[in-house]
C-alpha cells in the first residue's frame, strides 16, 4: 500500500490539512506537536480538540491520506 500525500513528519503547527481514512475525512489545524510523537489537532468544522493518532487507531484505509488545505 502507498501513502497518497504528505508524511506525518512533514506536518507543522498552524498549518490546517485534511485527512481520509476509511472514508471519513477530518479537516484540521494542526496546534501542537506532542513528545510522544504524536499531535493535538483542532477540527475546522467543530472546533473539538482531539490526538490526531485517535483518528488512525483503527489502522489506515486503502484510501488514507494527508493533504495541506487553504484557509
Amino acid at each position: 500500500m502507498s501513502i497518497r500525500g504528505l508524511a506525518f513528519g512533514s506536518l507543522r503547527t498552524g498549518k490546517k490539512y485534511r485527512l481520509i481514512n476509511y472514508g471519513d475525512r477530518y479537516d484540521f489545524e494542526l496546534e501542537d506537536i506532542l513528545p510522544d510523537g504524536d499531535f493535538m489537532v483542532k477540527d475546522l468544522h467543530t472546533l473539538e480538540r482531539f490526538r490526531l493518532k485517535d483518528t488512525i487507531r483503527f489502522g489506515k484505509g486503502r484510501d488514507f491520506e494527508i493533504r495541506e488545505i487553504d484557509g
